[in-house]
């Protein structure tokens, strides 16, 4: 006796066969063999020029990076971008990089990225504005501070290096351990002794 389950046919075999790729491939771009053209040259979505043109339209989709700013990379001139647009493979592949920047954080990081170039901008006129209180010239100021310094604060401890580790078995001495120990740093008086 056929079980039943509401709403499926667990009778009959499937008609078509599944389709090559994986789920994730397939996912992203119903067409993997569709071809896009930039700079007058037909590239298949996916492969890897066609991988960075959807990333970068994701981004477009996201209002990160403009219209313009695709057409100069790619060498697309407005009336083949307006072509591009409309192709439906394009758009669902673009779709699913989309919602895959998404989920990976990675539009959401670009976003405060952006935002954040902005700061400088928007410290100092608080720091130059005769109105501002001196609290917040203060608070300003050690803000742009902050960010004028970012990576001059690491101290001797913190120190950059390589350590590579080969595990040949199971055993500690199966181990081959290979450390650069600290990067000697050039610093500005060296350079000026020279």
């Amino acid at each position: 006796m056929t079980e039943c389950v509401p709403g499926f046919n667990l009778s009959e075999e499937p008609t078509t066969a599944p389709a090559r790729g994986t789920a994730s491939e397939n996912a992203l771009n119903a067409h993997p063999t569709a071809p896009v053209t930039l700079r007058g040259v037909s590239i298949p979505l996916a492969s890897d020029v066609g991988q960075v043109f959807l990333t970068d339209c994701a981004y477009n989709r996201a209002r990160l990076v403009s219209d313009e700013q695709i057409c100069e990379k790619f060498g697309i001139t407005p009336e083949a971008w307006a072509d591009i647009i409309k192709n439906p493979a394009v758009r669902l592949a673009v779709n699913g990089e989309h919602e895959r920047l998404i989920r990976t954080g990675d539009i959401a990081r670009q976003s405060a990225a952006q935002l954040f170039a902005t700061a400088p901008e928007v410290l100092g006129r608080i720091l130059n504005d005769p109105k501002s209180s001196p609290r917040h010239v203060i608070e300003a100021s050690k803000e742009l501070r902050a960010t004028a310094c970012v990576g001059t604060d690491q101290t001797g401890e913190d120190v950059d290096r390589v350590v590579v580790t080969i595990n040949l078995g199971n055993a500690p001495e199966d181990k081959l351990v290979f450390d650069t120990g600290p990067f000697k740093r050039t610093t500005q008086e060296n350079v000026d002794a020279e």
